[in-house]
């Protein structure tokens, strides 16, 4: 089942919070996981397998993602879209 998701802003110029309107994390705990950690969530699998970011945050239905200082939004964002559109086909 297709996703949609609506990126925003926030205060750190190295996070961006992706809502969804799908429940991606489920559970009453959060789920946060820095690069390289092991999972078994597709999701997160995924976005930490992007160059550029070092750790997500993630709780229902949506997850922070944030990148390294040096990283490019405009590289790593068509590849985060790219993640959920695979992951939610």
């Amino acid at each position: 089942m297709a996703i949609s998701i609506n990126i925003q802003n926030t205060p750190n110029p190295n996070s961006i919070k992706i809502n969804t309107d799908q429940t991606i994390f489920e559970g009453p705990s959060s789920t946060s996981l820095k690069s390289g950690d092991a999972t078994e969530h597709p999701l997160a699998i995924a976005l930490l397998a992007i160059e550029g970011i070092d750790n997500i945050f993630g709780i229902r239905d949506f997850v922070t993602v944030s990148k390294t200082s040096d990283a490019e939004w405009d590289t790593i964002l068509p590849q985060v879209e790219k993640a959920f559109e695979e992951v939610y086909a």
